[in-house]
């Protein structure tokens, strides 16, 4: 028989976690929580530095698209990295070697984040790198 897992709030997609009721990202908090200053931010999005610093393009469907593809990713990896500041710091800095050596980080900001997903969802089936 299978037992039903309790879900807890650290089961919580860490996306879900920067959501403001609205259902937008909420930059501010994002920037905050990894230390880091709204354009470092942008800039690890691959958005233009300026983005987040207008509410008005800040909220824009391709500025939280971008936003959410970036948490989406670190929330894959956080639990093996061993928490989310490592992932981010392995977003944002390991080569992989299925693409050529360029990081997570460099894909997303290509517009490759999809690749970056079926990569980890690849990985997580037990695959090679």
């Amino acid at each position: 028989m299978v037992q039903a897992r309790k879900v807890s709030a650290h089961d919580e997609p860490l996306v879900l976690s920067f959501m403001d009721r609205g259902g937008q990202i909420a930059v501010e908090q994002v920037a905050n929580d990894f230390g880091m200053s709204k354009g470092q931010l942008a800039d690890t999005a691959g958005l233009a530095r300026e983005t987040l610093y207008r509410t008005a393009r800040s909220g824009t469907i391709k500025t939280q698209s971008r936003l959410r593809e970036m948490l989406e990713i670190i929330g894959r990896v956080a639990e093996w990295a061993g928490g989310k500041e490592q992932a981010m710091a392995w977003y944002r800095a390991q080569p992989m070697p299925a693409f050529a050596g360029r990081t997570a980080e460099a894909l997303v900001k290509e517009g490759k984040a999809g690749a970056v997903r079926d990569y980890l969802d690849h990985m997580a089936l037990g695959g090679f790198a």
